[in-house]
């Protein structure tokens, strides 16, 4: 089947104007569009780089460090949550979760990995009907302290 120029005009406009709501641009020509995906690819790029640095830095401070790493960063809607151990941390999942129930704190999405070492991400949102923010630092407190309990817990069973 031959599409008409008018079919395949058509077909590249409704993918610019993909392209243009995926990356946030509000540019209204070709070019521009395609400028602020390639600035937005780069932002990714710089992401992904700087996350994966987070995680080797992280690795190499559990060496020193038993309990696993945290960090919470503010989205536009709720927060993103990282934890890394360099082991497998039995229960640690559970004392996360009950720490975001304690909170209040919805979990949007989450990704969790246990084969060896333990890496938990989620997207956490607060709750509509709860009074009171919650910030990123408290967010980390919380997690911090799931992670303190947990290790003194864990340590209790060995003894």
């Amino acid at each position: 089947m031959v599409l008409s120029r008018e079919q395949k005009k058509a077909a590249l406009h409704e993918k610019l104007q993909l392209l243009r709501s995926i990356t946030n641009s509000h540019a209204l020509n070709k070019t521009s569009i395609i400028v602020d995906a390639s600035k937005y690819i780069e932002k990714l790029k710089q992401k992904v780089e700087r996350l994966n640095q987070e995680i080797a830095d992280d690795e190499a401070s559990n060496v020193h460090n038993p309990l696993p790493m945290v960090s919470v960063e503010t989205l536009e809607r709720g927060f993103l949550i990282n934890v890394f151990s360099s082991k497998c941390c039995q229960g640690l999942l559970v004392s996360i979760l009950e720490a975001f129930e304690e909170m209040r704190l919805t979990v949007l999405e989450a990704r969790v990995s246990c084969s060896g070492t333990f890496r938990f991400q989620a997207v956490g949102g607060e709750n509509e009907d709860q009074g009171e923010t919650i910030n990123a630092q408290a967010v980390e407190l919380a997690v911090g302290q799931a992670i303190k309990n947990w290790s003194e817990s864990a340590a209790d069973d060995q003894d």
